[in-house]
């Protein structure tokens, strides 16, 4: 198995420069912190973590600041700690870890890489933002179902926090639904044919770390409004969406967490979910072959989602 390391270099604007050197003073003032405890006594990365956390009742700035970020210097002085030790244990005169100057410390760690379902392409370029309705409003929802759990079952005070709660959720699905039937609206009214993929939601949601998004996303209600909007909307397998390059068709592996396809074939370099709308495009034309389009629906266009109707499965067989 090969890693493949990429170095990119960064030309941020003077407010970038500026919090990016923030950051870099603020992870060096915490190094100088764990270096004068590590001088007393060896400190385990844990050890070092704990006082982080006492360190930020005192220091309450510290909220401010990415904790992956600030927790990695513990690695990096455990490590440096651990590397001392293996060389004195071969003979070797080693000193101690010293205190960071200004100038010395040049570095910052963000140790965790992510993705969110944040946008989605359409094969014009076209992205629209996820809203994620759901996720904004999880810290309302967790304050009142707290009060729900500590009030007395059967009392009024608890019937309110229960309708309280109610309407959050009201406000949510409100939401959802006004983002959806908005963007369906808009690809109704500009295109005549729209081509989804078939996703297996169910298998989808059962990765614990997305489902939430997914759930939140409501793909199935969103399909539903395009459904009966759209003039014709079309189903294609989401077979190699991701994986085929859309101009040359080598394909390209690539995992949840790589947002940007790169084809070494022809050096095409475009983000994933726009290279998957096109290939979604291409894959309906192939279904009834665009030459026998009406002149009318010569304008389609792709959405990167899909849902299983009965109506879908009848306009694909028509056009097999």
């Amino acid at each position: 198995m090969f890693t493949r390391n990429y170095k990119f270099r960064l030309y941020p604007n003077s407010n970038q420069e500026r919090h990016l050197q923030n950051n870099l003073a603020v992870c060096r003032w915490l190094y100088n912190k764990f270096v004068k405890q590590a001088k007393k006594s060896f400190l385990s990365r844990n050890d070092m973590n704990y006082f982080l956390t006492e360190l930020k009742q005192s220091e309450p700035w510290l909220y401010n600041y990415y904790s992956k970020m600030l927790q990695m210097i513990s690695t990096q002085i455990e490590s440096a700690e651990k590397s001392l030790i293996k060389l004195n244990k071969k003979g070797y005169k080693t000193g101690t870890i010293k205190f960071a100057r200004y100038n010395e410390y040049r570095t910052f760690t963000y140790n965790q890489s992510g993705f969110k379902f944040e946008k989605r392409y359409d094969s014009d370029g076209y992205s629209t933002p996820n809203p994620l309705n759901l996720k904004k409003m999880l810290k309302p929802l967790a304050r009142v179902q707290r009060k729900i759990s500590r009030r007395k079952k059967g009392s009024n005070n608890r019937l309110k926090a229960i309708h309280h709660l109610q309407r959050i959720h009201e406000k949510i699905v409100n939401r959802r639904k006004d983002f959806q039937h908005k963007l369906s609206t808009a690809y109704a009214n500009n295109n005549d044919v729209v081509f989804v993929e078939h996703l297996e939601k169910l298998n989808m949601v059962k990765n614990r770390r997305l489902s939430r998004s997914i759930m939140d996303s409501s793909w199935g209600m969103f399909l539903q409004k395009l459904e009966y909007k759209c003039k014709l909307l079309v189903e294609v397998s989401s077979q190699n969406t991701t994986i085929n390059c859309s101009r040359c068709g080598n394909k390209v592996p690539k995992g949840l967490t790589v947002r940007i396809h790169r084809c070494g074939k022809c050096n095409l370099v475009i983000d994933r979910d726009y290279n998957a709308s096109i290939n979604i495009l291409q894959k309906g034309l192939k279904i009834f072959g665009q030459d026998n389009l009406p002149q009318e629906l010569w304008k389609v266009t792709p959405v990167e989602i899909s849902m299983r109707s009965v109506k879908q499965e009848q306009i694909i067989q028509r056009f097999r």
